[in-house]
């Protein structure tokens, strides 16, 4: 591969698009598919979620805490995602592959299997992507830019995931579009995978035993606050992704291939709108940043509320583009400085368990939307496809916009109650020392 995009961002944000694309179908067709389209009771598979929950809470720190004693010629990273690159495709497709006849217990437990399966593999593959983000870019501004161009790359995945995913599912069943999305994500994650090279020097060191290192990373007060307060906004962004189907249906009352131009109005209209936030990021600090786009994000979900049909829908839907656009850019600014200022701490770099943890955290977010979808559902006599009450329209506009709102009002006052001030550097464009991203 040519030296100029070995580490280049456009590269290593490849690795998001590969992931995003099935996570992203997975996300937001999971419970349609298996609720709705297979009507398993909403029970079930609220238990299958809470479950799996309690099975990451074990395996994702561990991933990290492996991730960051691993030392090979190949680097911390690149074996694991290397390895888990054929299971990630296997279970995805396992997903959406059940078989037929199966009973209401039969399928909870093909669900849960498949959902802890996948999940698993998942944690693996993000932890190592993600932890190698903070050692490619340093400073600010780097990382406000990186990640942009990552999050345009993101965005592109997540419209394929929500808007074009009932297109080919409606065309060729949910199988047959599991198959395609792993082998998009295959091409995508190696060739983002052959163009990153690792600095050995963060490997230099003896790493710190498991209590050791879970001492320092339970003792980060302004880690773990930043982290909740972005697992409520993150519970948003699933839930948004996983409520639209729903919505379009019982809410706007328009057909399974118009989802895809409702989808489309919130993804598009993300992709110019992250480089604007980037511009913001430029003139603001990092912490502030973030702290905008939860209160600009808050407010963007108001609109769903009114949508009555296709048109108004759209116009909604752009509207959450913006607040989405800022929530996707700016958090990487606030961890790379946590990451670093743990760094300067214990002369080691611990992307590993930071990243691992902190998706634990996030990810729990999706028990926090099975809970509204539960708790919702019942209060308006939802259960399934089958069964979906009186007043089902209700029921969706609650969950796609008051709940979103409340949610993100709790992350907003979180950030506030939290004092963030770090003692390395702040905004400054520091290079990582070789010039192999000449795009940034």
């Amino acid at each position: 591969m040519q030296r100029k995009w070995v580490n280049s961002p456009y590269t290593f944000a490849l690795g998001m698009f590969a992931m995003m694309v099935p996570s992203q179908a997975f996300s937001s067709y999971y419970s349609f598919f298996y609720v709705e389209k297979l009507g398993l009771g909403i029970g079930l598979a609220t238990l299958a979620r809470t479950i799996f929950l309690v099975w990451d809470a074990v395996n994702n720190p561990l991933f990290g805490h492996w991730s960051d004693r691993t030392h090979t010629r190949l680097g911390r990273r690149r074996p694991w995602i290397f390895g888990a690159m054929p299971l990630f495709m296997l279970t995805f497709i396992m997903v959406f592959s059940p078989p037929g006849g199966l009973s209401q217990n039969g399928l909870f437990t093909w669900f849960l299997t498949a959902l802890v399966l996948f999940e698993a593999v998942s944690t693996v593959l993000w932890v190592n992507y993600g932890a190698l983000f903070p050692e490619l870019y340093h400073g600010d501004r780097l990382r406000a830019k990186a990640s942009a161009i990552q999050q345009s790359f993101q965005v592109v995945a997540l419209l394929i995931g929500s808007a074009l995913t009932p297109t080919i599912f409606n065309a060729l069943n949910f199988s047959n579009m599991s198959i395609i999305y792993a082998f998009v994500f295959g091409i995508a994650m190696l060739i983002c995978v052959l163009g990153v090279r690792e600095r050995e020097e963060y490997s230099a060191g003896e790493p710190l035993k498991l209590v050791a290192a879970f001492r320092e990373t339970l003792g980060n007060k302004k880690f773990w606050l930043f982290n909740i307060s972005n697992s409520f906004a993150q519970t948003v962004n699933g839930l948004i992704s996983s409520i639209i189907p729903f919505y379009a249906k019982y809410v706007l009352k328009i057909g399974d291939e118009q989802v895809t131009l409702l989808m489309a109005a919130v993804f598009v209209s993300v992709i110019p709108l992250v480089f604007v936030w980037y511009w913001i990021c430029r003139k603001l600090d990092g912490v502030k940043v973030w702290r905008l786009s939860l209160a600009v994000y808050a407010v963007s979900v108001l609109p769903l509320w009114f949508g009555f049909n296709l048109i108004s829908g759209v116009l909604a839907g752009i509207a959450v583009g913006f607040g989405l656009a800022g929530f996707l850019v700016t958090p990487a600014m606030v961890t790379g400085r946590i990451i670093d200022e743990d760094a300067a701490k214990t002369g080691l770099r611990r992307e590993g368990i930071y990243t691992a943890v902190a998706g634990f955290i996030t990810r729990s977010s999706g028990l926090i939307s099975a809970l509204a979808f539960l708790v919702v559902g019942l209060f308006f006599g939802y259960e399934s496809g089958d069964r979906p009450g009186p007043n089902p329209e209700m029921t969706f506009r609650v969950l796609i916009s008051a709940v979103p709102f409340c949610l993100l009002l709790i992350s907003i006052l979180i950030s506030l109650l939290t004092r963030f001030e770090f003692t390395t550097h702040r905004r400054g464009d520091v290079t990582h020392g070789e010039k192999t991203h000449p795009q940034l």
